[in-house]
């Protein structure tokens, strides 16, 4: 039996929307309730992975976000205002 990422139990679900983007590091970071924070690289994202981990704890927390924006290279931002939140997406 794997211990894939798919058979584990999420600490929870949060969207992508509730992260902190590092520019330096291109890491999206969120509060983990030990103190430290989960993780997961836009590197990460751009591939399909869906988990953020906790470096210091156990715990890990499945990512909700649009996957397509993601692997079109496109950055997801926070909107300035609800007339922004509109995405094109380029069919090739």
């Amino acid at each position: 039996m794997s211990s894939s990422a798919k058979m584990s139990v999420f600490h929870d679900e949060i969207e992508i929307e509730d992260f902190e983007y590092d520019d330096d590091t291109e890491t999206y970071y969120f509060p983990c309730p030990c103190g430290d924070k989960f993780a997961i690289t836009k590197e990460d994202l751009e591939n399909g992975e869906d988990v953020a981990t906790c470096p210091s704890c156990s715990l890990i927390v499945k990512v909700i976000y649009d996957k397509e924006s993601f692997m079109s290279g496109e950055t997801i931002e926070a909107p300035s205002s609800s007339s922004e939140t509109k995405l094109e997406l380029v069919q090739s």
